[in-house]
Order: structure tokens, then sequence, then C-alpha cells
């Protein structure tokens, strides 16, 4: 099809109907609710939905899919055999805000284009729903705020599917910074990269927002705020874009960022739709310690350097998004606060729209901490 797959099969439809008044209801008594496995719709089978989110069911402890939200309903229905979701648990774009009256859905898993996330997590929040939201969490601070808001009045959780934050070897990177296992931290180097394919809504401004910084940047980005665990408050961005190729008539596409930190701590980024570009380095005054690669679904590998010796470190291999949605869905039921709530989505994107004024004019941006460090 491409142009984009008709530009997102034409926005999903126009991103559905305009918000439909949804009214929550359940007839469950309390003590079955607390004991009935927690039921996902995810919203959007693409790619990543049918190779990575729904397979992770298989290995989850808690939760179960009972949704699927499509504008394609034959596609829909082929899904939805294969993972036993019901009839009553499909949707479409149009019909999305019924699901105010399906009991099953706890929470919905949000996997559409980035310029998509913020109206549907709305939606979701308005039909009573808790709402795990892929990366970036919106394309603007502006986006972000008002879903940060929309929970709070829904008294429902919003998270972000920073699925490197519920992984052994990225927890490990962080208790080794925090627990100055080699000393302080002082240089951070985190990159992210591929060579993307044309023809993906990824390389459509109006569907992601941007390029690469809005895509695979977020995992250089994040990793560099949770590896410091703290808030840069400078950032300076330099761009190199062939606007002949094809695939960048409207995007970025490679970014170098640097960040500087409260405490001192300095981190150089790059974010590329060019190259492949798998690792995260952190720097300390005893030594140093990285994962190559770093950002992979599986085969993530870490090594230690000290005095001259490098040291392995292996950890059991876990589903990524099985482990982000069981932690979601134990959150979502006991109160608990998500390590990757709506603030470390909006922090994000509060230094994305830095990179971006940066990358324009060419000149450092200052930043004011918000939050003054992250959860662990």
């Amino acid at each position: 099809m491409t142009d984009i797959q008709a530009t997102r099969r034409n926005f999903l439809k126009t991103a559905g109907a305009s918000f439909a008044a949804a009214t929550l209801t359940s007839s469950l008594p309390a003590q079955d609710a607390a004991q009935k496995p927690f039921g996902y719709a995810i919203v959007g089978i693409g790619g990543l939905t049918r190779n990575s989110i729904l397979p992770a069911f298989a290995s989850m402890k808690q939760a179960r899919p009972v949704g699927l939200v499509s504008g394609d309903m034959d596609k829909a229905r082929e899904t939805a055999a294969k993972y036993g979701v019901p009839e009553k648990g499909l949707y479409t774009y149009e019909t999305f805000d019924r699901i105010a009256e399906n009991p099953e859905i706890d929470a919905v898993y949000i996997a559409l284009p980035n310029s998509m996330h913020a109206e549907y997590t709305l939606r979701a929040f308005k039909a009573g729903k808790h709402v795990l939201v892929e990366k970036p969490m919106a394309i603007s601070v502006k986006e972000c705020e008002s879903m940060i808001a929309a929970g709070k009045e829904a008294k429902k959780l919003l998270s972000v599917g920073y699925r490197l934050r519920y992984e052994p070897y990225n927890q490990e990177m962080i208790r080794m910074v925090r627990e100055k296992e080699l000393g302080r931290a002082r240089v951070i180097l985190t990159e992210a990269g591929f060579n993307i394919r044309p023809g993906q809504w990824r390389l459509s401004k109006e569907l992601a927002g941007g390029g690469s910084m809005m895509d695979i940047g977020i995992y250089a980005l994040n990793a560099a705020r949770y590896l410091s665990g703290e808030e840069p408050v400078e950032v300076m961005a330099i761009e190199s874009t062939d606007h002949t190729d094809p695939r960048f008539k409207d995007v970025e596409n490679t970014v170098t960022f640097q960040l500087k930190f409260p405490s001192g701590v300095l981190a150089s980024c790059v974010s590329s739709y060019g190259t492949s570009l798998n690792r995260f380095c952190v720097h300390a005054e005893q030594g140093s310690f990285e994962l190559r690669p770093a950002l992979s679904y599986r085969g993530i590998q870490m090594n230690v350097m000290k005095q001259g010796k490098v040291e392995p470190r292996e950890f059991p291999a876990v589903d990524h998004f099985a482990a982000l949605m069981d932690d979601f869905a134990t959150c979502a039921k006991t109160g608990k606060p998500s390590r990757t709530d709506g603030t470390d989505g909006l922090n994000d994107l509060r230094v994305i729209e830095a990179v971006y004024e940066s990358m324009q004019t060419g000149q450092a941006v200052k930043l004011r901490s918000h939050e003054p460090e992250q959860k662990q």
C-alpha cells in the first residue's frame, strides 16, 4: 500500500468517532474482582502487537488479553481466535468508547502511531479504564500534561511502556550507579539506532511527531535519565539528515545530543534511523560497565571493566513485555505507583522538545528540573 501505508489507513479512519459519553459498569462482586485475571484490551494490532505484546501473555502470571481494537475486523477476528479473545471484546476505532460497557477490560494497552496516543488515552480514561501507552507517551508536553490530568480525574493508572525498566540487565545498571559500586558515575554514553525501511508510518511527521528522536531515540534518552537518576538541566543537540533520501523528506535521521545533570554527570547520546546502534555505558570513578547489545528484546550482554579486567555478568532472560504488563497489572490492582508513570513520559518529552529547539537554533537549551530524582 505504502504512501506510509495510506497514511496509516487514513489515520486509522480519522482516529475513530468523537468522544462518546461512556459510563463504566461492572456486575462483578468485589471479592471476584480481586481474584479475576487482569484484562487487557490491545489498541492497534500492528507488528508490535502481533509479534511482541500478544505473545507475551503466554509468560504472564496474572493477566490475559480480553479485547482488541482495530480498523480491520477480519484481521481482528483472526488474531482474536489465535489468542482466545472473545468476539464481544472486538472493537473498531469508531466503537472504541463501548469498552466502558465491558467489565472484563481493566486496562488498555495503546500501541498506535504516536500522534494518536493522547486521544485514545483520554477516551480510555473516560471509559473508566487504566492506560498503558507505548512510548513516546505523546508528541508534545501539552498532550502529556492533558493525559496525566485525565488519569487523575478518572482515578486510574497511567503508565508508559518503557520495557527496559523491567528487565534484569538494565535494573543491574541502575543498581550499580545508585550503590556506587565503582564510585560515582561521571559520564554516560547511550546509543540507539537502526536502518529504517521506507514506507513506515514512523517516517510521517503527522503520525510520528518527528523522526528517530521520537522513536528509537527514546531509548537513549530514557536510559540516560534512569542511569543518572536525575533530570537534565541543559541540552545541546546536532542533527544530520540527507533530505534527498526519500525516507527523510519529512523527519530527521541522526541526532547526537548531550545532557548535563545537576550532579555534574554528563551524558552523550545518539539516535539514528541510518545505522545500527545498541549500547549503554557508564564510566565511573573506578571503572566502567556497559550493555552491548542494550535494548534488544533478547541477548542483552553486560561487561564490567575494572583495573584492566573485564567481568561478564549474566542474568535470567525475561520477556520484557510480560514483565512490563504484569507489573502494570499489580500496580493497577494494588494502588502501587508505576516506576514508568506519566511523569516519566512527560519528562522525556520535555527533553525531546529541548532537543528539537537546540537542533534548530544551534544553541544549548536550559531545562528546569521538575522531578528531583528518578524512581528506582
